[in-house]
Protein backbone atom coordinates (compact mmCIF):
# COMPACT_ATOMS: atom_id res chain seq x y z
CA UNK A 1 0.00 0.00 0.00
CA UNK A 2 2.88 2.40 0.76
CA UNK A 3 5.48 1.31 -1.77
CA UNK A 4 4.26 3.59 -4.55
CA UNK A 5 3.30 6.54 -2.36
CA UNK A 6 5.29 9.75 -2.66
CA UNK A 7 5.55 11.79 0.54
CA UNK A 8 6.38 15.49 0.70
CA UNK A 9 7.32 17.19 3.98
CA UNK A 10 6.78 20.94 4.10
CA UNK A 11 8.95 21.92 7.04
CA UNK A 12 12.29 20.49 8.10
CA UNK A 13 12.30 20.91 11.88
CA UNK A 14 12.90 18.36 14.61
CA UNK A 15 9.49 16.69 14.28
CA UNK A 16 9.82 16.35 10.51
CA UNK A 17 13.28 14.82 10.96
CA UNK A 18 12.07 12.40 13.65
CA UNK A 19 9.29 11.20 11.33
CA UNK A 20 11.62 10.95 8.35
CA UNK A 21 14.15 8.96 10.39
CA UNK A 22 11.48 6.50 11.50
CA UNK A 23 9.97 6.11 8.04
CA UNK A 24 13.37 5.56 6.41
CA UNK A 25 14.33 3.01 9.08
CA UNK A 26 11.06 1.10 8.57
CA UNK A 27 11.98 0.73 4.87
CA UNK A 28 8.37 0.58 3.65
CA UNK A 29 8.77 3.57 1.32
CA UNK A 30 11.77 4.04 -1.00
CA UNK A 31 13.89 6.98 0.14
CA UNK A 32 13.59 8.30 -3.40
CA UNK A 33 9.86 8.79 -2.72
CA UNK A 34 10.47 11.07 0.28
CA UNK A 35 11.02 14.79 -0.28
CA UNK A 36 11.44 17.61 2.21
CA UNK A 37 11.41 21.36 1.73
CA UNK A 38 11.62 24.45 3.92
CA UNK A 39 11.56 28.17 3.37
CA UNK A 40 15.21 29.15 3.20
CA UNK A 41 17.55 26.97 5.29
CA UNK A 42 19.63 25.24 2.61
CA UNK A 43 22.11 23.93 5.17
CA UNK A 44 19.33 22.14 7.03
CA UNK A 45 18.06 20.52 3.83
CA UNK A 46 21.56 19.40 2.90
CA UNK A 47 21.97 17.85 6.35
CA UNK A 48 18.75 15.85 5.99
CA UNK A 49 19.74 14.72 2.51
CA UNK A 50 23.11 13.47 3.73
CA UNK A 51 21.68 11.77 6.82
CA UNK A 52 18.74 9.96 5.21
CA UNK A 53 19.33 9.87 1.44
CA UNK A 54 16.02 11.62 0.72
CA UNK A 55 15.25 14.31 -1.83
CA UNK A 56 15.40 17.93 -0.72
CA UNK A 57 14.15 20.91 -2.71
CA UNK A 58 13.79 24.63 -2.25
CA UNK A 59 10.34 26.19 -2.31
CA UNK A 60 11.05 27.46 -5.82
CA UNK A 61 11.67 23.87 -6.98
CA UNK A 62 8.58 22.36 -5.37
CA UNK A 63 6.42 20.01 -7.43
CA UNK A 64 3.35 19.79 -5.19
CA UNK A 65 1.40 17.92 -7.84
CA UNK A 66 3.80 14.94 -7.71
CA UNK A 67 3.08 14.09 -4.05
CA UNK A 68 0.46 11.61 -2.86
CA UNK A 69 0.81 12.65 0.79
CA UNK A 70 1.76 16.15 1.91
CA UNK A 71 2.91 16.53 5.52
CA UNK A 72 2.53 20.01 6.99
CA UNK A 73 5.35 20.22 9.53
CA UNK A 74 6.13 23.92 9.72
CA UNK A 75 5.70 26.25 12.68
CA UNK A 76 2.10 27.39 13.35
CA UNK A 77 2.94 30.96 12.36
CA UNK A 78 3.90 29.76 8.87
CA UNK A 79 0.87 27.56 8.17
CA UNK A 80 -1.26 30.15 6.35
CA UNK A 81 1.57 31.01 3.98
CA UNK A 82 2.12 27.31 3.26
CA UNK A 83 -1.58 26.71 2.61
CA UNK A 84 -1.69 29.68 0.25
CA UNK A 85 1.30 28.20 -1.57
CA UNK A 86 -0.30 24.80 -2.19
CA UNK A 87 -3.91 25.97 -2.61
CA UNK A 88 -3.87 26.55 -6.40
CA UNK A 89 -2.09 23.28 -7.15
CA UNK A 90 -3.70 20.65 -4.94
CA UNK A 91 -5.80 17.88 -6.42
CA UNK A 92 -8.69 16.18 -4.56
CA UNK A 93 -6.87 12.83 -4.33
CA UNK A 94 -3.90 14.31 -2.50
CA UNK A 95 -3.88 13.65 1.25
CA UNK A 96 -2.84 16.34 3.74
CA UNK A 97 -1.33 15.28 7.07
CA UNK A 98 -0.83 18.08 9.58
CA UNK A 99 1.51 17.63 12.53
CA UNK A 100 1.19 21.28 13.56
CA UNK A 101 0.19 21.59 17.21
CA UNK A 102 -3.09 23.40 17.77
CA UNK A 103 -4.12 23.61 14.10
CA UNK A 104 -7.50 21.97 13.47
CA UNK A 105 -8.58 20.10 10.36
CA UNK A 106 -11.38 22.63 9.84
CA UNK A 107 -8.85 25.49 9.76
CA UNK A 108 -6.88 23.72 7.04
CA UNK A 109 -9.98 22.68 5.09
CA UNK A 110 -11.28 26.24 4.97
CA UNK A 111 -7.97 27.45 3.55
CA UNK A 112 -7.99 24.86 0.76
CA UNK A 113 -10.43 23.81 -1.95
CA UNK A 114 -12.02 20.77 -3.56
CA UNK A 115 -13.16 19.27 -0.23
CA UNK A 116 -9.54 18.42 0.49
CA UNK A 117 -8.82 15.31 2.55
CA UNK A 118 -7.05 16.31 5.76
CA UNK A 119 -5.86 14.31 8.76
CA UNK A 120 -4.57 15.84 11.95
CA UNK A 121 -1.58 13.96 13.39
CA UNK A 122 0.11 14.22 16.77
CA UNK A 123 3.33 12.16 16.93
CA UNK A 124 6.19 12.62 19.36
CA UNK A 125 9.94 12.71 18.91
CA UNK A 126 10.28 8.98 19.66
CA UNK A 127 9.26 8.68 15.99
CA UNK A 128 12.98 8.67 15.20
CA UNK A 129 13.38 5.18 16.70
CA UNK A 130 9.96 3.82 15.71
CA UNK A 131 8.49 4.20 19.21
CA UNK A 132 6.14 7.17 18.87
CA UNK A 133 2.67 7.24 20.38
CA UNK A 134 0.82 8.92 17.51
CA UNK A 135 -2.80 10.06 17.37
CA UNK A 136 -4.71 10.70 14.15
CA UNK A 137 -8.05 12.44 13.65
CA UNK A 138 -10.01 12.54 10.42
CA UNK A 139 -11.11 15.72 8.73
CA UNK A 140 -14.60 16.24 7.35
CA UNK A 141 -13.88 14.98 3.83
CA UNK A 142 -11.30 12.26 4.48
CA UNK A 143 -12.10 8.79 3.17
CA UNK A 144 -11.81 5.65 5.26
CA UNK A 145 -9.27 4.36 2.75
CA UNK A 146 -7.02 7.37 3.31
CA UNK A 147 -7.30 6.95 7.08
CA UNK A 148 -5.93 3.43 6.55
CA UNK A 149 -3.14 4.79 4.34
CA UNK A 150 -2.21 7.33 7.00
CA UNK A 151 -2.28 4.69 9.73
CA UNK A 152 -0.02 2.40 7.70
CA UNK A 153 2.43 5.22 7.07
CA UNK A 154 2.51 6.36 10.69
CA UNK A 155 2.95 2.81 11.96
CA UNK A 156 6.44 3.16 10.52
CA UNK A 157 7.19 5.47 13.45
CA UNK A 158 5.37 3.64 16.27
CA UNK A 159 1.91 2.90 17.61
CA UNK A 160 -1.06 4.74 16.09
CA UNK A 161 -4.31 5.63 17.86
CA UNK A 162 -7.41 6.86 16.02
CA UNK A 163 -9.19 9.41 18.21
CA UNK A 164 -11.82 12.11 17.89
CA UNK A 165 -10.29 15.50 17.20
CA UNK A 166 -11.96 16.87 20.34
CA UNK A 167 -9.57 14.64 22.32
CA UNK A 168 -6.45 15.81 20.51
CA UNK A 169 -5.58 18.45 23.13
CA UNK A 170 -5.39 15.98 26.02
CA UNK A 171 -3.49 13.53 23.81
CA UNK A 172 -1.00 16.34 23.17
CA UNK A 173 -0.65 16.89 26.92
CA UNK A 174 -0.01 13.19 27.52
CA UNK A 175 1.90 11.86 24.52
CA UNK A 176 2.89 14.81 22.35
CA UNK A 177 4.66 16.57 25.22
CA UNK A 178 5.11 13.43 27.34
CA UNK A 179 8.67 12.47 26.37
CA UNK A 180 9.91 15.79 27.76
CA UNK A 181 8.35 15.01 31.14
CA UNK A 182 10.28 11.75 31.34
CA UNK A 183 13.49 13.41 30.19
CA UNK A 184 12.97 15.99 32.94
CA UNK A 185 12.50 13.21 35.50
CA UNK A 186 15.60 11.41 34.24
CA UNK A 187 17.59 14.63 34.35
CA UNK A 188 16.80 15.15 38.04
CA UNK A 189 17.42 11.50 38.94
CA UNK A 190 20.74 11.65 37.12
CA UNK A 191 21.84 14.87 38.81
CA UNK A 192 21.02 13.49 42.24
CA UNK A 193 22.77 10.18 41.68
CA UNK A 194 25.88 11.83 40.21
CA UNK A 195 26.46 13.56 43.54
CA UNK A 196 27.14 10.14 45.11
CA UNK A 197 30.12 9.49 42.86
CA UNK A 198 28.57 6.76 40.70
CA UNK A 199 29.81 7.17 37.09
CA UNK A 200 27.44 9.36 35.09
CA UNK A 201 27.25 7.13 31.96
CA UNK A 202 26.31 4.17 34.17
CA UNK A 203 23.70 6.24 36.01
CA UNK A 204 22.05 7.24 32.74
CA UNK A 205 21.92 3.65 31.53
CA UNK A 206 20.42 2.47 34.82
CA UNK A 207 17.73 5.17 34.81
CA UNK A 208 16.79 4.54 31.16
CA UNK A 209 16.53 0.79 31.75
CA UNK A 210 14.42 1.35 34.85
CA UNK A 211 11.90 3.50 32.99
CA UNK A 212 11.89 1.11 30.03
CA UNK A 213 11.25 -1.84 32.34
CA UNK A 214 8.40 -0.07 34.13
CA UNK A 215 6.77 0.84 30.80
CA UNK A 216 7.02 -2.74 29.55
CA UNK A 217 5.49 -4.01 32.80
CA UNK A 218 2.42 -1.82 32.18
CA UNK A 219 2.17 -3.01 28.57
CA UNK A 220 2.72 -6.71 29.20
CA UNK A 221 0.92 -7.13 32.53
CA UNK A 222 -2.05 -5.03 31.46
CA UNK A 223 -2.62 -3.92 35.05
CA UNK A 224 -3.49 -0.51 36.43
CA UNK A 225 -0.26 1.39 37.23
CA UNK A 226 -1.52 2.02 40.74
CA UNK A 227 -1.72 -1.75 41.33
CA UNK A 228 1.80 -2.26 40.00
CA UNK A 229 3.01 0.57 42.22
CA UNK A 230 1.47 -1.03 45.30
CA UNK A 231 3.03 -4.40 44.43
CA UNK A 232 6.54 -2.93 44.61
CA UNK A 233 5.93 -0.78 47.68
CA UNK A 234 6.69 -2.55 50.95
CA UNK A 235 5.49 -0.84 54.15
CA UNK A 236 8.28 1.28 55.65
CA UNK A 237 10.60 0.27 52.81
CA UNK A 238 12.80 2.32 50.48
CA UNK A 239 10.16 2.66 47.77
CA UNK A 240 7.59 3.83 50.31
CA UNK A 241 10.05 6.46 51.53
CA UNK A 242 10.65 7.68 47.99
CA UNK A 243 6.94 7.86 47.19
CA UNK A 244 6.27 9.71 50.42
CA UNK A 245 8.86 12.30 49.40
CA UNK A 246 7.19 12.65 45.99
CA UNK A 247 3.78 13.19 47.58
CA UNK A 248 4.97 15.60 50.25
CA UNK A 249 6.81 17.68 47.64
CA UNK A 250 3.90 17.86 45.23
CA UNK A 251 5.16 15.29 42.73
CA UNK A 252 1.73 13.96 41.79
CA UNK A 253 0.24 17.44 41.52
CA UNK A 254 3.14 18.60 39.35
CA UNK A 255 2.63 15.72 36.90
CA UNK A 256 -1.11 16.42 36.64
CA UNK A 257 -0.46 20.14 36.14
CA UNK A 258 2.06 19.44 33.39
CA UNK A 259 -0.47 17.37 31.42
CA UNK A 260 -3.27 19.87 32.03
CA UNK A 261 -1.27 22.94 31.04
CA UNK A 262 0.09 21.36 27.88
CA UNK A 263 -3.46 20.33 26.93
CA UNK A 264 -4.78 23.81 27.71
CA UNK A 265 -2.04 25.38 25.60
CA UNK A 266 -2.99 23.13 22.68
CA UNK A 267 -6.63 24.09 23.13
CA UNK A 268 -5.88 27.83 23.30
CA UNK A 269 -3.78 27.60 20.14
CA UNK A 270 -6.67 25.88 18.36
CA UNK A 271 -9.13 28.52 19.54
CA UNK A 272 -6.81 31.29 18.39
CA UNK A 273 -6.59 29.87 14.88
CA UNK A 274 -10.30 29.17 14.72
CA UNK A 275 -11.05 32.82 15.50
CA UNK A 276 -8.92 33.82 12.53
CA UNK A 277 -11.27 32.05 10.10
CA UNK A 278 -14.60 33.17 11.53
Amino acid sequence: MLTNKKVLFLGAGSMAEAMIAGIVKADKIPVTHITVSNYSNKERLQQLKENYGIHTVSRAQLKIEHADIIVLAMKPKDVEEALNLIYPILQPHQLILSVIAGITTSFIEQHLQNNQQVIRVMPNTSSAIGESATAISSGKFTSEQNMIVAKNLLECIGEVYMIEESHMDIFTGIAGSGPAYFYYLMEHMENTATETGLPQPLIREIIAQTILGAAKMVQKEGENPSILRKKVTSPNGTTAAGLEALDSNGGGIAISKAVQQAAEKSKSMSEQWQKSIV
